[in-house]
């Protein structure tokens, strides 16, 4: 990666675990329909405010469909998961499982034919899903049917980020990042509004809770997805997405310091053999790479 790509990669891992804990007061005033609608028109009013004061020209209109189906997987699909699955599982559980989110992505683009899958691939998805398994299985909280559904939730979205990158990197070569994060930010704004009518904002929020939106539409979303949006198209989707490994790292910090969330030590376990599996599936062991093929 070149010296700007890495820097783009280092602050994506840092807002992005930091917004676990944003999330989640976010939810706490606005519920997971508010929170993800609101923080998506956030995003794409910035987006549009900023294009329009810097004279830059957005063209969202003629690949209305591929927006469409990017703000329902990586925007609607991804955020909607993890909103409503936080409260039921914590931020650590949810940013752990979030690692899986390139294994999800190499059996995407093995399927579309995208990537070809050699054994260190099989390792890798191997080590990785048998690391969710122990994940899941020993939690560090009684196993509930509410723990089963947030962590069958989150894995949801994680299919759908990956999902939704695969698509974006195969569909929208050529378009700008900036263009793509517009457009998919619009439509998964636009999929989620109904869903206000059933789960409605539960109160009145406060001043810092329009704060706390403010800063996940503008900065966390915004700005991150143009960034992980122009990483794509540069490094490819499976490099790319494997950001969410160092965001894994920080939102685990982020549930430990600051709301003291338990972790036992076989999850500890299952957290490192599923970030030892993505790390083979992207190739980040050269060596081991090589005499694998």
């Amino acid at each position: 990666m070149t010296l700007k790509d890495s820097a783009s990669y280092v602050f994506l891992a840092i807002v992005w675990g930091l917004s676990f804990l944003f999330m989640l007061r976010g939810v706490e005033a606005f519920g997971w329909a508010g929170v993800v609608t609101f923080r998506c028109f956030v995003a794409a009013a910035t987006l549009i405010i900023v294009a329009f004061l810097t004279g830059r020209r957005l063209r969202v209109g003629a690949g209305w469909r591929a927006f469409a189906v990017v703000g329902a997987t990586t925007v609607a699909g991804q955020l909607i998961g993890l909103c409503f699955a936080m409260p039921l599982i914590g931020t650590a559980m949810s940013a752990i499982l979030v690692a899986t989110i390139p294994l999800f992505s190499m059996l995407i683009a093995r399927l579309w034919g995208i990537e070809h899958l050699t054994r260190r691939h099989h390792v890798g998805l191997v080590l990785g899903f048998s690391g969710m398994i122990v994940l899941v299985g020993f939690p560090a909280v009684p196993f509930t049917p509410s723990f089963a559904l947030g962590c069958a939730t989150t894995l949801l979205a994680c299919l759908c980020a990956a999902y939704g990158s695969c698509y974006a990197s195969y569909r929208l070569k050529g378009v700008s990042a900036w263009d793509t994060t517009t457009g998919a930010f619009l439509a998964g704004g636009v999929i989620t509004l109904p869903l206000l009518i059933v789960v409605p904002v539960p109160g009145t929020p406060q001043p810092i809770d329009y704060l706390y939106l403010f800063v996940l539409g503008a900065i966390m979303s915004a700005t991150t997805y143009v960034l992980y949006f122009r990483l794509v198209a540069t490094i490819g989707a499976t490099r790319a997405i494997s950001v969410e490994f160092a965001v894994t790292v920080v939102a685990v910090l982020v549930g430990a310091l600051f709301l003291h969330e338990p972790l036992s030590a076989m999850q500890i376990a299952g957290a490192v053999t599923i970030i030892a599996g993505c790390a083979l599936v992207i190739g980040l062991f050269p060596s081991f790479a090589r005499s694998t093929r």
